[in-house]
């Protein structure tokens, strides 16, 4: 009886010890989510502090800024985290070809509510994979927020090839809102992606990315390519910056955001 009360106090007494040795894993800056979890009893903050988007066709040009767009993940189990996402400020500013008018709107986002399960190594390391099922909160006004609530699930994949290279995969199913914020529609897309480790701390990601969109207005199949940089400042905090092109017609024209986290 002595023997196993001891064995299970050394148990307990391994397991914080266990979450502060799991190295830090941002999901920014990739288009794509890492599979692994935020440690038990700990909070990750990561947060954009400037993300424009260009779009333009014919009729136009759109540019899209977001101030603030912040995930928070906190670590629940040795593999469970729950997720929150909000967009406090958005501004858009239109611009018509035709006429030369200009509108411009600022508004608040929607709230995003996730969990992430991991299947197998929570750490990141190896082969691992999780499944992160999510909800969007109407919460925020168009043309920022969607109008309406909407659905997912993504299941992110990767694997080391070495100290070096890893191989990152997130496939992604969703009920998206339609374009005039009413109602739900199929969206499906998958990002493949390269993370190499430049230095300690410097690691780079190259991505590729197919968007399907079933929205009833017009359903459109976007590709895009993006480069992505994240520096971990200390063991605790990362700092990043990142472009996506869109490759196609469809594809909004560039991306550009800068970014940090913050682990507590």
């Amino acid at each position: 009886m002595r023997n196993s009360l001891i064995l299970v106090a050394a148990t307990l007494a391994a397991t914080p010890a266990f979450a502060e040795d799991r190295e830090y894993c941002p999901s920014r800056p990739d288009l794509g989510r890492p599979p692994c979890t935020i440690a038990p009893g700990h909070v990750s903050v990561e947060t954009a502090l400037a993300d424009w988007t260009l779009e333009k066709d014919s009729d136009g040009r759109t540019d899209t800024v977001l101030i603030g767009d912040t995930l928070v993940r906190v670590g629940l189990t040795d593999t469970v985290e729950a997720q929150i996402g909000w967009t406090p400020y958005g501004h858009v500013r239109t611009r018509d070809t035709a006429t030369g008018a200009i509108e411009n709107a600022g508004r608040a986002g929607d709230v995003t509510l996730g969990m992430k399960v991991n299947l197998h190594n929570p750490d990141g390391k190896g082969l691992s994979a999780a499944l992160r099922p999510f909800v969007t909160v109407p919460v925020g006004r168009t043309p920022v927020g969607f109008g309406d609530w909407g659905a997912g699930m993504t299941a992110p994949v990767s694997y080391e090839l070495n100290d070096a290279f890893k191989l990152q995969a997130t496939p992604e199913i969703a009920a998206a809102v339609d374009e005039d914020g009413h109602g739900r529609h199929f969206a499906v897309s998958g990002t493949l992606g390269l993370g190499i480790e430049l230095t300690k701390a410097l690691t780079a990601t190259i991505e590729g990315q197919v968007l399907r969109d079933d929205d009833p207005e017009e359903k459109t199949t976007q590709a895009f390519g993006a480069l992505s940089l994240g520096w971990m400042v200390s063991k605790t905090m990362q700092l990043d910056i990142g472009g996506v092109a869109g490759l196609n017609h469809a594809a909004p024209d560039a991306e550009l955001y800068l970014g940090i986290s913050r682990l507590f």
